[in-house]
């Protein structure tokens, strides 16, 4: 029998752009002639027509399976959600937006042919971006090279294929705050990069702002580096041995030339930078207490109010 391959494609309202991508993707599928083919279209509890689209498209087309979750819980839930449910010997994650091209799937298995467990997507430019968003993505990857353990590739997104062997792996990772990159690059494996040009969004608009970019970042700095309650205990540290000198320094001068008690502004602005030094170094402690909390309720991941699943795989014998 040929090998399986699935594609997991977290949607979260997409209807402006689902058929086009669902047209090209098709074309790929025709093209795998060695392989069967399957997709996975996970609905994250859009607002929109995206799951009537959906269910359109596995009327029309057989080898199409949709889950869709009771309520938006984010890309990266989406995602587990979708590997979850996938059966191939390789699975491919892809956004619906056609920002990566589904013709790179070709690549990819070429490459999974030759052995590699991994095969991810290396934007080498990033069309239709803000020169903003693209400073401070590369500035997050790279500092995230620095602080983490785990070496994350640089300029890559959540576009990749993974072997069986992969995805099972994932799927034994069942933390709730989840940095999806992190815990691609966390399993090892064989591992290979393709370079691409990500396209501007077909159609729609982007779903995350600086906001939550901003969390997005501060999940992945937490789950995968414990660098900040270490920049907090160094920190400390530092401004403990700086304030020992001065204040050693101003008895010495009083002592010495009999200098008169002063400085009331120096007192407060002292005050209030150790002040706010600590409430950074609480807020820190925060972060990670309360990704201890969550995790300690062991609530499941995501729930599915609808499951179909695919009646054929697709087969071009």
């Amino acid at each position: 029998m040929k090998k399986l391959i699935s594609v997991v494609v977290p949607a979260y309202n997409e209807e402006a752009v689902l058929w086009e991508f669902y047209s090209r993707l098709n074309l790929v599928f025709q093209s795998l002639t060695e392989f069967r083919c399957e997709v996975i279209f996970v609905n994250d509890g859009s607002t929109d027509a995206t799951q009537k689209i959906i269910e359109d498209i596995a009327a029309q087309c057989g080898y199409v399976t949709s889950i869709d979750l009771s309520r938006n819980f984010g890309k990266e839930i989406a995602m587990t959600a979708g590997l979850d449910h996938a059966s191939g010997d390789a699975v491919v994650v892809i956004d619906a937006d056609l920002q990566d091209p589904p013709e790179l799937i070709h690549e990819f298995v070429k490459e999974w042919a030759g052995g590699y467990d991994v095969v991810y997507a290396k934007r080498t430019h990033r069309d239709g971006e803000t020169w903003l968003k693209k400073a401070t993505a590369s500035g997050f990857y790279r500092l995230m090279a620095k602080l983490s353990k785990v070496q994350i590739p640089q300029d890559t997104g959540d576009y990749r294929l993974m072997s069986r062997r992969a995805v099972d792996a994932l799927s034994q990772l069942r933390e709730h705050h989840r940095f999806m990159k992190g815990l691609f690059a966390w399993i090892g494996y064989p591992s290979k990069a393709v370079e691409y040009r990500r396209d501007p969004r077909a159609a729609g608009t982007g779903k995350f702002n600086y906001w939550k970019l901003w969390n997005f970042a501060l999940e992945g700095i937490t789950s995968f580096t414990t660098a900040p309650l270490k920049l907090a205990t160094y920190l400390g540290t530092a401004i403990a041995l700086l304030s020992f000198v001065f204040g050693s320094w101003i008895v010495f001068r009083t002592l010495w030339w009999g200098e008169a008690v002063r400085g009331y502004p120096t007192l407060m602005v002292t005050i209030l930078f150790l002040g706010g030094v600590q409430l950074f170094c609480i807020g820190v402690l925060g972060e990670y207490l309360g990704r201890i909390f969550g995790e300690t309720k062991a609530r499941p991941l995501y729930l599915v109010k609808q499951y179909s699943r695919a009646r054929i795989v697709s087969d071009a014998e």
